[in-house]
């Protein structure tokens, strides 16, 4: 049994940023529009289909934790992504799973066990108006989100849903299920303007492990380590892709996530495979990664990742 939608979950404590979220924005790009959408759409998707939502259905994606909301109505609530030790009233929440909640109850989000963003679904998404059509919230354009100009959720903000009947929780399969502490190795597509990197600084790269940075943000996950020097240091501007992996003066690479901008005039010497920039969103300050270059049949997984993504879009 569904109502209309009203005001399902109030926030009491926004929290480090908790955002709305969809699969993004597309087709916008060539008016400066960024995608924005769920930095980890494994997770993203995962906790929709718990609740066999539309793949792109509404949800909120918590980053860092101290998020409390109170329940106005009864609902199920799917949660995925980081371990931000979920409760409610006070008793602890399983992660990738669903959850029956009623009106009154207390949910809270402590600071992450494991990960940096978790994701809380509900049946049918959150009913939030589109802007340019995507709920997707990025901040620095000031776009989407429950006012539509791009703020995080605030002390008092309503987010609408429909209620629905209690049912027997569902679980994520563990095979399926991330483990965003374990070593990650980071999947590389080299494109054109590897040829701007000498085979030494090449063979250094994938040599090397680089430490994620305390700068990284949903721009991007900025990397510290042996530093990467192309034969010219700059390039006509041109459209860039999730996951690209730009080389600033600094030499340091930045692998782009979903608020980057759109265009930039840094080399690329490549992109990660986008499940891989999945798990490199989930990775907190100070942890260690590697590059190793993606195989010919990954290279067509991706492919297949696009053609999934196209026709999602278009839902």
């Amino acid at each position: 049994m569904t109502d209309c939608p009203t005001s399902g979950l109030t926030v009491v404590k926004p929290g480090m940023l908790t955002l709305l979220q969809d699969l993004g924005r597309f087709g916008y790009q060539h008016l400066g529009l960024t995608p924005g959408g769920a930095a980890d759409e494994q997770a993203f998707l995962w906790a929709n289909r718990l609740l066999d939502n539309s793949p792109n259905s509404a949800a909120l994606e918590i980053t860092l934790g101290g998020l409390e909301l109170r329940v106005e109505k009864a609902i199920r609530i799917a949660l995925t992504g980081a371990d931000l030790q979920a409760s409610c009233n006070g008793v602890a929440l399983a992660n990738w799973q669903t959850h029956n909640v009623k009106a009154g109850d207390r949910l809270q989000f402590g600071f992450p066990r494991s990960g940096v963003r978790a994701y809380l679904a509900v049946p049918g998404g959150f009913v939030v108006a589109p802007v340019f059509g995507s709920v997707a919230t990025v901040v620095r354009e000031q776009m989407g989100g429950l006012d539509g100009r791009g703020r995080p959720l605030q002390e008092g903000d309503r987010l609408p849903c429909t209620s629905c009947e209690a049912r027997m929780s569902r679980r994520v399969p563990p095979r399926f299920i991330p483990d965003y502490a374990e070593p990650l190795t980071v999947r590389v597509m080299e494109g054109q303007q590897r040829a701007l990197f000498d085979a030494a600084q090449m063979n250094r790269f994938y040599a090397s492990e680089y430490r994620v940075s305390t700068q990284s943000d949903r721009m991007g996950v900025r990397l510290d380590g042996p530093g990467l020097h192309p034969t010219e240091g700059g390039i006509v501007s041109e459209g860039i892709p999730f996951g690209a992996i730009q080389v600033p003066p600094s030499g340091q690479p930045i692998i782009l996530l979903k608020d980057r901008q759109t265009i930039g005039g840094y080399p690329k010497l490549g992109t990660v495979h986008p499940l891989d920039a999945f798990a490199l969103a989930q990775r907190q300050p100070g942890q260690l990664i590697r590059f190793e270059l993606a195989s010919a049949e990954e290279v067509n997984d991706y492919r297949v990742f696009l053609r999934f993504m196209h026709e999602t879009s278009r839902r």
